[in-house]
């Protein structure tokens, strides 16, 4: 069971990450349909191909969000779903996308992320802003687990339970804080080589990042990615629509996906993430092993999300991933080309569509379009995605034709 590698990522396009907006605010569902005229003139496909979407949610619909963007954007739709798993849902949205494409019942599949663009504000009802997003993104609600046995203990937000993860990791295995560095470092060199990046000319050294602020033991400032503002969306279509487009059909050959637990205190085993399923599910339906791979793009949310996923995706033995870092040059023109626009860490988080980079990242590779950035010969990416603390991840297998 899985996918026959029968719908292809045909188009993309991804704003540039701005620190402070240059531009007036847009509502998220004005956004959408930017993204979305931007992402199929780049495939040189028409709205009228379209019959599918997939979103995650926006600010202006808490509810019917799917419908209200086909009403909005005059899409007939046979396929429409919402996303919700945070850094992961960008993998997995195109996965669903694919599978909608491959059982019938789409040609064509819009899949956009707006990003954190400042919705405009009404001064007679303005949106409501509760604490919730104080306790990053937790769920303080009445009869929330969270509420009852997390928040009031101080478990709370991302830096703390990912410096945890980091802790345990150098408890069971060794720490080695220049081998982290080395990963922010390589990425930087990436970001530097692609215009579009928010630290574009910037590079650093590992003795930057170890002298930058302790944010979390033993996380450093740069080690933890920047928020932006942004948006990403790709369209995935059919044969017949892959014929038709202007850019090489990048074709989704397998995923995976796992979701055991919302935050770590409930995780089994810290050192073992939900990756490893999602990418040995991915891998297995795909044929391909990692060796074929000629480009990984890793969630790089923190340094140490890029080091277990590397482990765990089965790049290197656990335990091991330090040793890779330092043996391996991780830029464009290295042994193991990683997060070749930046990742996220240097080319900047949009919010929910900054799992999108990722997949965009690997999409420009193979159809030749990173400049210079560009990985010689590359046919086949690895894409991860991560949502909460290292409890939400997808997987993805893609080649070009």
């Amino acid at each position: 069971m899985g996918l026959r590698g029968e719908a292809a990522i045909l188009g993309f396009v991804e704003l540039p990450p701005e620190r402070k907006p240059a531009r007036p605010a847009r509502f998220m569902i004005e956004q959408w349909a930017e993204l979305s005229a931007a992402a199929l003139k780049d495939a040189g496909l028409e709205a009228t191909d379209i019959d599918g979407i997939v979103t995650p949610q926006i600010n202006e619909a808490p509810s019917f969000i799917p419908s209200t963007i086909t009403e909005y954007l005059g899409i007939d739709a046979n396929f429409a779903e919402i996303v919700d798993l945070g850094g992961a849902g960008s993998a997995a949205a195109v996965w669903r996308a694919a599978a909608a494409v491959e059982l019938g019942l789409c040609e064509a599949v819009l899949v956009t992320f707006p990003g954190t663009h400042l919705t405009p504000q009404s001064e007679r009802k303005a949106m409501p802003w509760d604490d919730q997003m104080l306790y990053g993104a937790s769920s303080n609600r009445y009869g929330s687990p969270q509420a009852e046995f997390e928040i009031p203990y101080g478990n709370l937000g991302q830096n703390g339970p990912y410096a945890q993860i980091a802790r345990r990791y150098g408890h069971e295995y060794g720490y080695d804080e220049r081998a982290m560095a080395k990963i922010c470092v390589d990425q930087r060199t990436n970001a530097c080589a692609t215009p579009d990046a928010v630290f574009y000319g910037q590079p650093i050294t590992v003795d930057d990042v170890l002298n930058s602020g302790m944010v979390a033991d033993p996380l450093h400032k740069l080690e933890i990615v920047m928020p932006c503002q942004g948006g990403a969306a790709v369209v995935i279509g059919n044969p017949r629509l892959a014929k038709k487009s202007k850019n090489r059909p990048v074709w989704i050959k397998g995923f995976g996906e796992h979701v055991p637990y919302k935050t770590p205190t409930y995780a089994t085993d810290l050192m073992h993430s939900p990756m490893v399923k999602a990418a040995e599910s991915a891998f297995s339906m795909s044929g391909l092993q990692r060796s074929d791979m000629d480009m990984v793009s890793i969630y790089d949310c923190y340094s140490i999300t890029v080091l277990m996923s590397l482990e765990d995706a089965g790049f290197c033995k656990k335990g091991e991933g330090m040793a890779f870092v330092r043996d391996h040059d991780l830029t464009f023109r290295g042994d193991f080309p990683m997060n070749t626009a930046g990742g996220q860490l240097s080319f900047g988080q949009p919010g929910v569509a900054g799992g999108m980079h990722h997949v965009i990242d690997a999409v420009r590779q193979i159809q030749g379009r990173a400049g210079e950035a560009q990985v010689a010969d590359c046919h086949r990416a690895f894409v991860s995605g991560n949502g909460g603390i290292m409890s939400e991840q997808t997987a993805l297998v893609l080649q070009g034709e």
